[in-house]
């Protein structure tokens, strides 16, 4: 089967949709297939096309950004020549131009899933409203095109206002979750690196720098964990720097942070390659996902975590405290509310032995083989009802 994927930002690019993309795609080829993944050429240092890890990676070029889009005068002809080529479409949204893809994949007669991520809602202003109007258009076109569409979790769809137009064509998919089995070396040298038999508990947090992330909810926590666990720290991992549309949002809690940073409770780590954060799970006590809204459908991380014996606080968002209910593995907390995370997150520390869970079964319901097996089966489905 040729697949084609389409997305706004591929690796080496990281968000929980970018990693999504990579992972499933990497599957599909293992599996057998021939995956070509189009994108745009957000960054002039990379390459126009290329092989990652036997994916054909191809970049548009990019003329300008959009707030946290891009504007690729040419993403509409590479797109009609590759859909020709390919015997099935996936679009990855929230996406600009996914409407002009799935039209391209109709008048071909190639059958289009759209894998839907999360709700989009910008930071406050005129313009990011205007910008929002459009890419709602241009998802709720894109929708009505689509042969099916693919979200993470039923919870999710059905508290959000774009899936719920499309019940009728949709159909809930585990995400795919993977990471090195992490070498014992690894894990006790970042331990000896970060302290973390000297600075316990240690709470983890592992996501960008962003306003919906609810970076200041655990801040606001931070002095009701301390008073119970005067030596706990946060691991943040993940971009904190120069994160897109995100300055004023960091420039506000930076110095209440650096405050913690002084003491030894926060420790920002940067990006984490894949075999890192397999090293740092494991020397994590608790992760949290305190995000705000409905911009974060899942949290990926928490199964990261999960699968290396780690619970999760997360928020009640919809599909983001699914994690922990279908697990059994951490504690939900209310949303915004920095009593109730820390409440959730010392219930947990306090109580590490009930908030085990089934490891092994966790880590087989996500492996990316079992993922990309579930979209075979509607990919063919589709194919099938199309001849």
């Amino acid at each position: 089967m040729k697949i084609l994927t389409v997305l706004t930002y591929y690796r080496p690019h990281t968000s929980g949709l970018t990693i999504y993309a990579e992972r499933l795609a990497r599957a599909f080829v293992k599996r057998g297939h021939e995956v070509t993944v189009m994108t745009t050429h957000y960054d002039p240092s990379l390459p126009l096309e290329e092989m990652m890890d036997g994916v054909k990676v191809i970049r548009v070029p990019v003329i300008a950004r959009v707030s946290k889009g891009v504007i690729a005068p040419t993403f509409g002809l590479v797109a009609t020549k590759l859909v020709w080529q390919h015997d099935v479409v996936q679009l990855h949204l929230p996406q600009f131009d996914a409407p002009g893809v799935a039209l391209r994949a109709r008048l071909f007669g190639k059958p289009v899933v759209l894998t839907y991520h999360c709700d989009v809602q910008l930071p406050q202003g005129w313009f990011n409203r205007l910008v929002n109007s459009v890419l709602d258009f241009q998802n709720d076109m894109a929708g009505r095109l689509a042969n099916h569409i693919v979200t993470y979790t039923q919870d999710y769809a059905d508290h959000s206002p774009y899936l719920s137009r499309y019940a009728s064509k949709l159909t809930p998919i585990l995400p795919p979750v993977e990471l090195p089995v992490p070498a014992p070396e690894a894990v006790s040298a970042f331990a000896e690196k970060h302290r973390t038999k000297e600075h316990k508990p240690v709470i983890g947090m592992v996501t960008r720098f962003a306003s919906e992330k609810g970076v200041e909810v655990l801040l606001e926590a931070m002095p009701l964990i301390l008073k119970k666990y005067p030596n706990a720290q946060v691991l943040y991992a993940g971009q904190h720097q120069n994160v897109m549309g995100e300055q004023a949002y960091f420039d506000r809690l930076i110095p209440q942070i650096h405050e913690y940073e002084m003491t030894g409770h926060w420790t920002f780590l940067g990006n984490l390659s894949p075999v890192q954060l397999a090293a740092l799970y494991p020397n994590i006590d608790v992760l949290t996902v305190p995000s705000l809204n409905s911009t974060e459908a899942f949290g990926l991380v928490q199964i990261e975590a999960m699968i290396n014996g780690a619970p999760s606080v997360p928020s009640a968002l919809p599909g983001v405290r699914r994690p922990v209910q279908m697990h059994g593995m951490g504690v939900v907390s209310e949303i915004g509310n920095a009593e109730s995370l820390a409440a959730s997150i010392l219930e947990v520390l306090d109580n590490p032995q009930k908030y085990r869970g089934d490891v092994g079964g966790i880590k087989k319901a996500y492996e990316p083989d079992s993922v990309a097996q579930e979209y075979e089966k509607l990919f063919e489905r589709l194919m099938k009802k199309g001849r």
